[in-house]
């Protein structure tokens, strides 16, 4: 049987070769470290410069002269950027931003899955792991979690391409009506970013109050629960989760009645939940830019507004998401005074409830 202990060339070792430490980064990355920055950089055919602006927009410290720490999977991702680069999806001018956006979703995923299994080894062994133990549970972990998240990506894909096809098709079936004439088209020409769409802060009302002193497994359950209650709600809804910001949850829908129904379920089955706070939430419509996942523009930064001057228990929308609402059965909208807010020196909320029992039919 060959020697497992990574190698460098010419002969030299890497770090600890044979160590719990080695082991578990080799196990991990599929291979062993052998290349210095400069290697990778020249192996991949990419500039010194460029190869180290992209490591830094993932997030990782810099690496000294000299030091073997990447693998030849760090090869092919440099080679995978100038490919993607020649197909033109992505270009010299945002390859960073696209790196930068991935490195920061996945890297809360990756915090979350190493924190999850040290604990999970210590519950399983009862005392702290000992040399090789997380090498050998995380080698029986590694293809599990890996199939999970292939299928959960390509899942989202497919979901994400499906609601892009559907453009206006989703907001007309719901008989919301165009964007007002003279506004724009729904996807602009030359900018497939912007697009109509309604979106919303829903956040627990005294969160910081109620969660003073507590223990950090009470927290968690509270936060979980919040999350989960809003999770399961935006889905059933047919809107997504752009971001949970503390207690706070950014999401975003195709047409306002979706948005609206999202509110009013969110506020009923919070107000049903013991172990949580009231929330309000606060929702706009209009024009938003779509960029590595996250959402900006005018609507959001009302409906941010918004939520911070709703009362609990409430759901608080523009006028522009009102406008979307107008002739649909199952809504009551009534007008408040205009309140003067950071960027909105005369914002009008609409007060949004549902319209009385049997003239509204509740997420299922």
């Amino acid at each position: 049987m060959s020697d497992p202990r990574p190698v460098a060339p010419e002969g030299e070792q890497t770090e600890a070769a044979g160590s719990p430490d080695a082991a578990l980064r080799e196990l991990v990355l599929g291979a062993a470290s052998r290349w210095t920055r400069r290697d990778v950089a020249e192996r991949a055919g990419v500039g010194l410069e460029r190869a180290e602006r992209i490591w830094r927009a993932l997030g990782f410290p810099a690496v000294e002269d000299g030091e073997r720490f990447f693998t030849d999977a760090d090869v092919e991702a440099l080679r995978g950027v100038a490919r993607l680069i020649g197909t033109g999806l992505v270009t010299s001018r945002n390859e960073t931003m696209v790196v930068r956006a991935v490195a920061y979703h996945l890297s809360r995923l990756a915090e979350w899955q190493i924190e999850a299994f040290w604990g999970w080894l210590g519950r399983e062994a009862g005392t702290a792991p000992g040399d090789g133990e997380p090498v050998e549970r995380a080698a029986e972990l590694m293809p599990e979690l890996e199939v999970l998240q292939r299928y959960v990506w390509r899942r989202h894909l497919a979901a994400y391409a499906e609601r892009t096809r559907a453009g206006q098709g989703a907001a007309e079936e719901e008989g919301a009506p165009h964007p007002p004439p003279g506004s724009g088209p729904a996807r602009l020409p030359g900018d497939a970013g912007l697009r109509y769409r309604a979106v919303g802060f829903t956040d627990m009302v005294g969160y910081t109050r109620m969660t003073r002193g507590l223990e950090g497994a009470e927290l968690g359950r509270v936060i979980d629960s919040f999350e989960s209650l809003a999770g399961d709600v935006i889905a059933e809804g047919h809107g997504r989760v752009v971001k949970t910001i503390g207690d706070e949850v950014f999401f975003v829908c195709e047409s306002a009645s979706r948005a609206a129904d999202i509110a009013l379920e969110l506020t009923a089955r919070a107000h049903g939940a013991p172990e949580l706070p009231r929330v309000r939430t606060g929702l706009a419509y209009g024009e938003v830019l779509s960029r590595f996942g996250d959402l900006y523009g005018t609507a959001v930064n009302a409906a941010a507004r918004l939520t911070t001057v709703a009362r609990p228990g409430t759901v608080l929308v523009d006028t522009a998401f009102s406008g979307e609402l107008a002739g649909l059965a199952g809504y009551e909208l009534r007008g408040l005074r205009p309140v003067s807010v950071r960027g909105f020196p005369r914002l009008r909320p609409v007060l949004l409830r549902p319209a009385p029992a049997g003239r509204r039919k509740a997420i299922r």
